[in-house]
């Protein structure tokens, strides 16, 4: 039988290639005051807390390096965790550094200007021996859409993202053949990075245009052994940031993402961003108030394809975006993967059974997804 601790161990050992001497941090949240999660949810994040700390005890008793810790949640996925993780991650000596020079606060609240966040790059290069060698961000807001992520991997550490993580993934999806999804993963982000344009399609009326002209979709597949590799797990995407203010058309929303909607919500977007939200469903009034918060938060940041065969769960979005043949994007942040849009948040919506073109040159269509199967 298939135990925790076997996966603890592939996790370290497969996807992150733990090597002898490296420092291992692993953290995660608990639930914030402000947040009112459903029962089962709070559960999860229940499991999710005790899990994530097994993982870092693990780590401690079996390369002699772990450091475990938690902090309550940020308001969203995409906000900068607390400066005292910063400290756990970075040292003092680094995080001192940006707090004399003034950098650190608008790094947490993501204003910071591209000369500060040049110089944030310089310090933390100047004592990269300080920062930690393997990443293990178990918290259930997303971490992955920050500068405290994309600043460990420039000083070369590797950084795997588990947000919304439910334990029982160690068991289905976390199991899929990495290698062959690393090879199917790859071939897909080829062929859409032979293309200038796509197009989504589903059954539901949803239909998106995006422009990548300039952009280069990247493989998701699992493999974070590599010096600054950055990942999810589970893994299993294909993932590009569209040029800003080019998509255009409708998404029709069935799932939130972490539950199934009552009642379709249709996004209406023109040049990039958001511009009506038609529907009763209340999580209407979630998006309304995200949209409320920042211009920002209605750009369409991403459009990912997923790719792993052993997903299955459409009610839990780390899962359900890497389903095999299912489309999702994003709003908010995408200055970490290619794009330009800097916001304290970043959200998926999952498509299903879609169709996916790539139009080349010359107007030239290749259909690589059809009705949610990969065409090979």
């Amino acid at each position: 039988m298939f135990t925790l601790e076997q996966a603890f161990s592939s996790l370290f050992e497969v996807n992150m290639g733990v090597k002898d001497n490296e420092r291992i941090l692993v953290f995660t949240d608990t639930i914030g005051p402000d947040e009112s999660p459903s029962p089962d949810d709070a559960e999860r994040r229940r499991r999710l807390w005790r899990v994530a700390s097994e993982v870092g005890r693990f780590a401690l008793h079996t390369y002699g390096s772990g450091t475990f810790f938690s902090f309550p949640a940020t308001s969203s996925s995409g906000a900068e965790p607390p400066e005292i993780l910063w400290r756990k991650a970075f040292g003092d000596r680094i995080v001192d550094s940006l707090v004399s020079e003034g950098i650190l606060i608008s790094l947490l609240g993501k204003t910071a200007a591209p000369a500060q966040l040049t110089r944030a790059g310089e310090i933390v290069l100047e004592r990269k021996e300080d920062v930690v060698d393997v990443v293990v961000a178990m918290a259930n807001n997303s971490t992955s859409h920050t500068r405290f992520r994309s600043l460990i991997n420039m000083a070369g550490g590797r950084f795997a993202s588990l947000p919304h993580f439910d334990p029982d993934m160690f068991f289905t999806c976390m199991r899929v053949d990495w290698m062959l999804l690393a090879e199917r993963t790859k071939k897909l982000a080829e062929r859409i990075n032979r293309a200038g344009e796509l197009v989504v399609e589903s059954g539901n009326g949803t239909r998106m245009y995006f422009c990548k002209k300039g952009r280069m979709a990247a493989a998701d597949d699992g493999l974070l052994t590599h010096p600054g590799s950055f990942g999810n797990l589970p893994a299993g995407e294909v993932y590009l940031a569209p040029l800003e203010g080019t998509s255009k058309g409708v998404m029709v929303l069935e799932y939130a993402p972490m539950r199934k909607l009552a009642s379709p919500l249709e996004l209406v977007v023109e040049n990039g961003r958001i511009t009506e939200i038609r529907g009763d469903e209340p999580f209407r009034k979630e998006l309304e108030e995200k949209l409320a918060e920042s211009a920002d938060n209605g750009s369409i940041a991403e459009l990912g394809i997923g790719t792993n065969e052993r997903a299955s769960r459409p009610d839990n979005i780390l899962e359900a975006e890497k389903i095999l043949g299912t489309i999702h994007i994003a709003l908010g942040d995408n200055s970490g993967f290619g794009g330009t849009v800097n916001t304290p948040f970043h959200e998926d919506y999952v498509f299903y059974g879609p169709t996916l073109t790539a139009i080349g040159e010359g107007g030239v269509r290749e259909v690589l997804l059809a009705d949610g199967r990969l065409m090979t």
